[in-house]
């Protein structure tokens, strides 16, 4: 009697465990799967900028060092680029997100090259009629997204 009651919860408690067992082995590799796809999706939108030749990405963006340079892009970003991208730049309806490490390690060069040309079969329009300096200007304000500020001393917490 005893043999035949011990068989079946055995059975029930091997079942439950490769049950188990295989949940995680499908965890993992949902997990690694999921991973992937990020990946393919993050090469899918940010892939073009991989397409700039080598002399656009050695360009150096000549107002990187202009003061004025950020408050002048971030004005031309909300009056050409924030209905896409979104305000603050972090992805919108139609355009991807251009705080990520992808736009924020790109060259100022690749930018530059990335907005005159656009990606018109993605939704980038072209902007080469937008003057160059304001062009420039945009990236100093895209790059200036990845910065981190400094905190003014009267903000700052006094010991």
């Amino acid at each position: 009697m005893k043999l035949a009651l011990s068989v079946p919860m055995v059975s029930s408690v091997l079942l439950c465990a490769s049950l188990v067992l295989a949940n995680g082995q499908n965890a993992a590799q949902d997990k690694a799967n999921g991973d992937k796809s990020k990946d393919n999706k993050s090469a899918e939108i940010y892939g073009e900028l991989a397409t700039a030749p080598e002399k656009a990405r050695k360009r150096v963006n000549p107002l990187e060092n202009d003061p004025e340079a950020i408050a002048a892009g971030r004005l031309l970003f909300e009056d050409h680029c924030a209905e896409c991208h979104g305000d603050k730049a972090e992805g919108g309806k139609k355009g991807p997100n251009l705080r990520a490490p992808e736009v924020q390690n790109a060259t100022p060069g690749t930018l530059f090259w990335l907005l005159t040309n656009g990606v018109v079969r993605k939704g980038m329009p072209v902007w080469s009629k937008l003057p160059e300096p304001q062009r420039w200007q945009l990236i100093r304000y895209l790059k200036s997204l990845g910065e981190v500020q400094p905190v003014p001393a009267e903000a700052a917490i006094k010991p």
